[in-house]
């Protein structure tokens, strides 16, 4: 039987774009011809009824994520919701500030109001995802990777811990200091895992004592970061892999009134003691804490990141059926993903 993701698939389109036009909302003209004309070659129906009785729920969706107020999540939930109502799916937002406990909850009332699927962005440790899949709920986990074998969305996070490393090793610093998210959550783990690889293409050592796992909050960066200048060789730059990392490292700057360094020159001649300290951060700032031209920024996607996972998500509802897919995104704006695609 032809299903919704032939049909896309023909006409060069997103399953989303597929379902505006059969549900008769206003696209390009010539995205709607050529959903037609696949329709057509295809001899596609819209099997209504079995899309139903699959589904046995409401059209909403859950969008789990961990922290709501931080600004690379509120993106994320947009590419969500943009793709998921043009396809007539209303999206719920649980918010699990990172606590497996508030997680597990939210996953249970997923379960039991049959809503149509999940996206996840997980707590540190694996979600339990068991009971929704028992039931043949869709999932898709976006940003953090899980062990249940799920569909997944993720940024190539070792390739950005260890870009934005070299970007401080290119400003000439070289006691590169790393603080990162909890060790039990993917994206923490493999952007220090980068940081370590760019030091050692230098020959430099990346010793414990500079890796600070926080949470992936501004506290967390402040707290690590004020841990790094009371050491007695303190760093000369510090990498966070957040961007609310970020936020807390320039702070802790701040209040000390340590200057940001833009070059590894700004520091003092044996590149130790008081003096200015380099600062690199995964993502963009989100709100004015420094001149960003004194940060090595490497800004992300987390529009795409949440546009390719709804249409993951949305095949699944659609019917496809084939083992799990990840997929795994460049991360920086120009990353060709889903969200070029949509009209």
């Amino acid at each position: 039987m032809t299903r919704i993701v032939d049909v896309a698939r023909q006409a060069g389109v997103s399953t989303a774009t597929v379902s505006r036009v059969l549900n008769g909302k206003t696209v390009r003209p010539e995205l709607a011809a050529a959903v037609h004309a696949a329709v057509a070659a295809l001899d596609y129906v819209p099997d209504r009824t079995a899309r139903s009785l699959r589904r046995r729920s409401s059209d909403v969706v859950a969008l789990v994520l961990p922290d709501v107020e931080n600004p690379f999540f509120t993106a994320v939930a947009r590419g969500v919701e943009d793709v998921a109502q043009e396809a007539g799916y209303s999206v719920v937002l649980c918010n699990t500030d990172d606590d497996p406990a508030k997680e597990a909850r939210y996953l249970g009332v997923a379960e039991h109001e049959n809503m149509a699927g999940v996206l996840i962005a997980a707590a540190p440790g694996d979600p339990p995802l068991a009971n929704l899949l028992a039931r043949g709920r869709a999932v898709v986990a976006l940003d953090r990777a899980v062990a249940e074998d799920v569909d997944q969305v993720t940024f190539d996070n070792t390739a950005l811990g260890h870009r934005a490393t070299r970007s401080l090793l290119d400003r000439g610093f070289r006691h590169i200091a790393c603080v990162t998210g909890p060790d039990a959550t993917s994206t923490a783990v493999q952007r220090a895992d980068g940081w370590r690889a760019a030091l050692a293409e230098e020959g430099l050592d990346a010793p414990d004592e500079l890796l600070v796992h926080a949470n992936f909050r501004v506290d967390g960066g402040y707290a690590a970061t004020s841990r790094l200048l009371d050491r007695t060789d303190p760093p000369d730059a510090v990498l966070a892999t957040n961007n609310l990392v970020g936020v807390g490292a320039l702070r802790a700057l701040a209040d000390r009134r340590v200057p940001v360094a833009v070059s590894g020159g700004d520091r003092p001649a044996d590149g130790r003691g008081e003096g200015a300290t380099g600062v690199g951060i995964v993502g963009d700032l989100p709100f004015a804490t420094s001149r960003t031209d004194q940060v090595a920024l490497l800004p992300l996607n987390p529009r795409g990141l949440g546009v390719t996972a709804a249409s993951m998500l949305l095949e699944r509802l659609d019917g496809l059926d084939e083992p799990a897919r990840h997929v795994v995104l460049d991360g920086t704006p120009s990353d060709g993903s889903r969200a070029a695609a949509l009209p």
